[in-house]
């Protein structure tokens, strides 16, 4: 996967690169993506805030990462099926982008929406067994105090966790691209993106300072 990977970026990098002649605006790159990229939404307005807890119980929130782009999904570690191929998805496009000067650039937040029963020990063991970096990446959850904290900020995400039995949830696939200023800027919507695209418009949103 590493070789596909670097070919990827470069692919990415060469579509993005910032010169006096050739650079592009963030707005012209969020056009392109539309027509080649059919599961990506393009937005802006302000991404809901947050403050929660990582595996350590140190507090983390969403302003603590102003000045970086931040890549947040929403998952649940007993999740038997789409949960698992989601984290795995975005841990090779954080292997692609951590193979390039973004990896100063970008976070990479998981928020767990079953805070009941993913335990410190449980977010912990969460990276590693799925290929999460953590030097940029982290996985949180409002604790077993707060148990409806993070399904109420899924919703706020526009997305719906809706128990289904045996401690399953019915839930949506998105993938969230915020920018240095907090703002929502793209919704990547199930599995089936182009991971080349999602870089295309990370790279943008790391280059880009307005």
């Amino acid at each position: 996967m590493k070789g596909l990977g670097a070919v990827l970026v470069g692919l990415a990098l060469v579509s993005t690169v910032r010169s006096p002649a050739l650079a592009h605006s963030l707005e012209e790159v969020e056009g392109q993506l539309l027509k080649r990229e059919f599961y990506a939404e393009i937005v802006e307005r302000p991404a809901p805030d947050f403050t929660l807890q990582d595996g350590d119980g140190r507090a983390v929130g969403l302003a603590d990462f102003r000045g970086k782009v931040v890549v947040l999904w929403f998952i649940y570690a007993s999740c038997p099926d789409f949960c698992p191929l989601h984290s795995e998805k975005i841990a090779e496009i954080q292997e692609m982008a951590n193979g390039t000067p973004m990896r100063d650039l970008v976070q990479f937040i998981a928020v767990t929406t079953d805070p009941e029963r993913d335990t410190q020990e449980v977010l912990k063991r969460y990276g590693p067994a799925h290929g999460l970096d953590p030097v940029n990446w982290v996985f949180l959850t409002g604790g077993p105090e707060r148990p409806a904290a993070t399904r109420e900020l899924a919703e706020r995400y526009g997305l719906k966790f809706t128990p289904a039995g045996d401690g399953y949830q019915m839930h949506g696939v998105v993938t969230h691209l915020i920018d240095k200023s907090g703002n929502l800027r793209g919704r990547y919507h199930g599995l089936k993106f182009e991971p080349v695209n999602f870089i295309v418009h990370l790279n943008a949103l790391t280059n880009d300072d307005h």
